[in-house]
């Protein structure tokens, strides 16, 4: 069964972006930069939102077109527009059905990328095995929160602690799930 991996960059404050989507304030160069990028080889599938995947328009992605080319993309959206012959899934329904599969499938572990609603919904159904946070020594007061406007609680044991130069603590946690929420 393979894991379904949260390796995300947050504030001291618990943001993954401020308002208006901006991620400005987060270091993007130094030695955590490159672990990020050494983990990322080592998916083969990404799940995501809609927002999150519609993010990438503004870093030149095309509508259609894989974010991570050497990955296997599924775009968990109702209302996503997509042309007919894109390099990207949609699953428009069945999310728990569809994240079961993929879990069941045959490959490696499974990279949630961003999207504080969407991880929010899979940590209240149980769905996310493992949890990296690359914690920025920043404070962005509003915007885009780690897991939305989750209201459940969840137990994390703590995996590693790797602390960078420039000041990024990596934090990884096995999540101790009760199982998915059934409310």
């Amino acid at each position: 069964m393979r894991n379904i991996i949260y390796d995300v960059a947050a504030s001291l404050d618990g943001f993954i972006a401020a308002p208006g989507d901006d991620i400005s304030a987060f270091p993007m160069e130094g030695e955590h930069v490159a672990a990020y990028q050494q983990r990322l080889a080592g998916y083969d599938t990404v799940i995501m939102g809609r927002r999150t995947y519609e993010f990438g328009y503004t870093f030149g992605l095309k509508p259609g077109m894989r974010a991570y080319p050497h990955m296997q993309h599924v775009i968990f959206s109702k209302g996503i527009k997509l042309p007919q012959k894109s390099d990207v899934e949609v699953a428009p329904q069945n999310w728990l059905k569809t994240i079961d599969s993929l879990k069941a499938a045959t490959g490696t572990d499974i990279y949630l990328c961003g999207g504080g609603a969407f991880a929010g919904y899979l940590l209240a159904n149980g769905c996310i095995d493992r949890l990296i946070v690359k914690l920025a020594p920043i404070v962005l007061g509003s915007g885009i929160q780690l897991f939305g406007d989750i209201a459940n609680q969840a137990t994390l044991e703590p995996v590693k602690i790797d602390k960078y130069d420039n000041g990024v603590i990596l934090l990884e946690y096995q999540l101790n799930s009760s199982g998915r929420n059934t409310s």
